[in-house]
């Protein structure tokens, strides 16, 4: 199944117009042509069966004949609150990646001693958006807006707070002490780890010091595994 994705299609939709580059590619590429079917989701859960009712390249029109609510398939919430690493792709194949697993909400933070304070938003927006639409899933994911470790730890979180951090001192499995079903944000340093200040106050604030395993691992790694130990543990 070929899926498609417009954040702009509702209840009192009927018709939705595809920009150039989507358009190119369902009838140059796919060779899509008037009254060929084709899906398309929302991100919010929602799928759109679609008729072509203008084949053109340039401006491809398509009727909606159906809507389909597609509940979350997985049990668990995770947010994952990571610094963005120095060399971007490290941080687009984590995206990515992260996104055919299962996650729901990433939040890039500036710490200490993150090396990279700037990212762009729009270039990992379409790399999630991409990754939901190959992996076909109907939920997108929420990009949030860069924050500071400081403004991070101010707000008020629902989930259970986890920070993994390289530092010498008491710090739990994070497999072990998971829960199934259990909303969990976890906090992913920069190559240089949280500073000693971050790591104190975080868990002054009730974050729960975690380790990912023995090995030193890279930030992008460290962050995918521990969204692969948390859907392992919700299977």
């Amino acid at each position: 199944m070929q899926l498609f994705y417009n954040p702009t299609i509702d209840k009192g939709t009927q018709q939705i117009t595809f920009d150039k580059v989507e358009s190119r590619h369902i009838i140059k590429v796919l060779r899509k042509t008037t009254g060929d079917q084709i899906k398309i989701t929302n991100g919010k859960g929602e799928l759109f069966n679609c008729v072509i009712s203008i084949a053109n390249d340039k401006r491809c029109l398509v009727s909606i004949v159906s809507r389909e609510e597609k509940k979350q398939f997985r049990e668990y919430y995770l947010h994952v609150v990571i610094a963005p690493t120095k060399n971007n792709d490290r941080l687009e194949w984590f995206l990515e990646k992260a996104t055919e697993i299962g996650i729901d909400e990433i939040t890039p933070i500036i710490c200490e001693n993150s090396e990279r304070k700037f990212i762009k938003a729009e270039r990992l927006e379409k790399i999630i958006i991409a990754a939901t639409k190959q992996s076909l899933k109907f939920h997108l994911p929420r990009l949030n807006k860069a924050i500071s470790f400081g403004e991070f730890l101010k707000k008020e979180h629902h989930n259970t707070v986890y920070i993994a951090h390289c530092e010498k001192g008491e710090k739990k499995l994070l497999k072990n002490i998971i829960k199934p079903k259990e909303p969990a944000t976890i906090l992913i340093g920069p190559e240089g780890d949280f500073s000693s200040i971050e790591i104190s106050k975080s868990i002054k604030s009730g974050y729960i010091p975690i380790t990912l395993g023995d090995a030193r691992l890279r930030t992008e790694t460290a962050a995918l595994v521990a969204v692969q130990n948390i859907s392992f543990i919700n299977q």
